[in-house]
């Protein structure tokens, strides 16, 4: 289970705390003390922005892994007064709250990977992406990544999960959300998350019957599971429950068909649907805990944007607050 870390920012007290659980995480993963301090600086940053021209928002933390090199995600989300003029505002010495204006740049400078996607009067979504290594060598991806999976107010666990398997065959991706939320729905979801893992190399017709036989222990779960074909240009998706799937292409969206159940106890039918893939393609999968009226086509832009800001945007915009939340961005 791959969850990430969510510092609200309302005040500037709470840019230390945001610093010293990046630098915590930093530690966990084996950043060295030159790495480990470039965290705390953007994460320091990150969140002096979000008090000086936003007034409030939220820093989320997620764990990176790349083959051998680990990594640090960092996603600023806020409501504020956005920016009408995005490179103006990564100069240096360009500042609209009074300050000396290096924030941005500094921020970008240190980041390996740096993305910015604002709307005047909506909001700002920033990611930096920080390694354990200066420069690792990072082979390009198939398939960009970007999730957020975040408890329930007052939950310190997330009764959701997700995971993937990547090649450059075919890919294969779950989101799963336990009945309920607390351990007991974590303890269904990673149940989940297992049989995905031991049964990978099957359709997901096949594991979502594996993990029917598996959930039955628990409390079960609400699950849906993709697989994208990149030989083929196909998609084949099967989902029990609330699991909501979109597939978007410049031209299309489609979304996909899940049937009702929950995985573990009560499961009428598992089948399995196809759906075309295409060249730089959209997978979008998320749990209840986001709304389902958003639309992509609201926010100019964003879908050429990194998976990690999609997912960000979704998140901050529509998440509903009182059930665990995950979501799935894939991007080919």
């Amino acid at each position: 289970m791959i969850e990430s870390v969510a510092i609200t920012i309302t005040e500037s007290s709470q840019t230390g705390e945001a610093r010293r659980v990046a630098m915590a995480l930093a530690t966990r993963l084996g950043f060295q003390e030159t790495e480990r301090g470039k965290v705390g600086i953007v994460v320091t940053e990150v969140a002096n922005n979000l008090i000086q021209h936003a007034h409030s928002g939220v820093v989320l933390l997620r764990a990176l892994k790349h083959d051998l090199a680990l990594g640090i995600e960092v996603l600023s989300l806020d409501k504020g007064p956005g920016m009408v003029d995005v490179d103006e505002c990564l100069q240096d010495g360009f500042s609209t709250g009074g300050t000396l204006g290096n924030g941005m740049g500094a921020i970008r400078r240190l980041s390996e990977l740096f993305e910015i996607y604002s709307i005047p009067n909506q909001g700002t979504a920033l990611l930096a992406h920080l390694w354990s290594n200066p420069t690792p060598h990072l082979p390009e991806k198939i398939l960009e990544i970007g999730a957020i999976c975040l408890p329930k107010q007052g939950e310190d666990i997330s009764g959701d999960a997700w995971a993937c398997e990547i090649d450059r065959r075919r890919s294969l991706l779950l989101v799963a959300d336990g009945l309920g939320h607390g351990p007991a729905a974590a303890s269904a979801a990673s149940q989940a998350v297992r049989i995905f893992q031991d049964h990978h190399h099957r359709s997901p017709g096949a594991i979502v019957e594996a993990a029917h036989a598996a959930l039955r222990t628990t409390r079960g779960a609400a699950l849906a599971i993709a697989e994208i074909d990149f030989e083929q240009q196909s998609v084949r998706f099967a989902g029990i429950g609330n699991i909501a799937a979109s597939i978007f292409s410049f031209t299309e969206h489609r979304n996909l068909v899940s049937h009702n159940g929950t995985v573990g106890h009560e499961v009428r039918k598992i089948q399995e649907f196809s759906y075309p893939w295409y060249d730089n393609g959209l997978l979008i999968m998320h749990s209840d805990g986001l709304g389902a009226k958003w639309r992509l086509d609201r926010y100019p832009g964003l879908s050429q944007k990194h998976p990690s800001l999609i997912a960000g945007v979704l998140y901050r915009d529509f998440n509903r607050e009182r059930d665990d939340v995950t979501v799935l961005v894939a991007k080919g």
